[in-house]
């Protein structure tokens, strides 16, 4: 990932090229705060926006698209199925329901969004060949540009091998140092898949390693900015998040320095398996 500019893109396995950088809206609250998250973003010059039916936000993106004035074609949308709505033919219709809340014609990439259609993450409804199904059909019509899967893990991945005519172009997985997924990240790209990094910052949990802090210094830059180059330079595409102008700007001016390869070593010898959202692996 060497000569990165907050305008780089690289190019999916199906030939559609995705910023390396996006915006996460997580936990962001539909109306004035999504839409001013958005704007903020779309002014530092994001141009990947990360949303999903379950955030319940996605009608706030659409408006911020919109009032953006920026061209569909240079934005980037990701949307994601709600796990409730996993199945064939509740997959067909969910789509529908975004694109109508988003105000939109297409996404750039549809993904399923835990590989179990029970909404606690905690218990295995396995209903997820049966909604590839349906996700291959989306991309066909046109309706997504690209489609992929988040939060699999290298079991889920080599399952749809079984039953895939179409491989997902990404795996979105919780990626930062304390959970850093060598193995993942490796079978990712032994096999076309981009991994993108959901909670790069750890979850808000920067402030947990001096060594972090230390690096952010040597740097001279915080440890947000840290972690998201970790990211950056392991090949990952993180989408960080904050409603905050300041911290939205900061952490997309990431493409101004690098870190060596000493610290990028000191950096993954943080991790701990530690995970600040539901582990997938747990899932059948």
């Amino acid at each position: 990932m060497d000569n990165l500019n907050l305008n780089s893109r690289r190019t999916l396995n199906n030939g559609i090229k995705i910023p390396v950088i996006g915006i996460g809206t997580y936990r962001v609250e539909d109306g004035e705060p999504v839409i001013n998250e958005i704007k903020c973003a779309l002014e530092a010059g994001y141009r990947l926006i990360d949303t999903a039916a379950a955030y319940k936000n996605e009608e706030g993106v659409g408006r911020a698209i919109v009032e953006s004035g920026i061209p569909r074609e240079k934005l980037f949308i990701t949307t994601k199925l709600e796990d409730i709505d996993e199945g064939y033919e509740s997959t067909l219709r969910a789509i529908d329901v975004s694109l109508a809340k988003l105000g939109l014609s297409y996404v750039d990439l549809y993904l399923i969004h835990w590989p179990t259609a029970s909404a606690n993450h905690k218990i295995s409804i396995n209903k997820r060949e049966e909604t590839w199904k349906a996700m291959e059909e989306i991309c066909k019509s046109g309706k997504a540009k690209a489609i992929g899967v988040a939060n699999y893990a290298i079991a889920h991945l080599k399952e749809m091998k079984e039953y895939a005519h179409i491989l997902p172009v990404m795996d979105q997985v919780e990626f930062h140092p304390f959970l850093y997924q060598k193995d993942l990240l490796e079978y990712c790209k032994e096999n076309g898949i981009v991994l993108q990094a959901h909670s790069p910052l750890a979850s808000g949990n920067v402030s947990r390693s001096e060594l972090i802090t230390d690096i952010a210094k040597k740097y001279h830059k915080n440890n947000a900015q840290v972690l998201i180059r970790w990211s950056l330079q392991h090949g990952a595409f993180p989408i960080p998040k904050s409603i905050h102008k300041e911290r939205i700007e900061e952490n997309i001016h990431v493409f101004d320095f690098g870190l060596s390869e000493e610290d990028m070593k000191k950096l993954d010898g943080l991790n701990a398996n530690l995970h600040f959202r539901s582990n997938p692996e747990n899932l059948e």
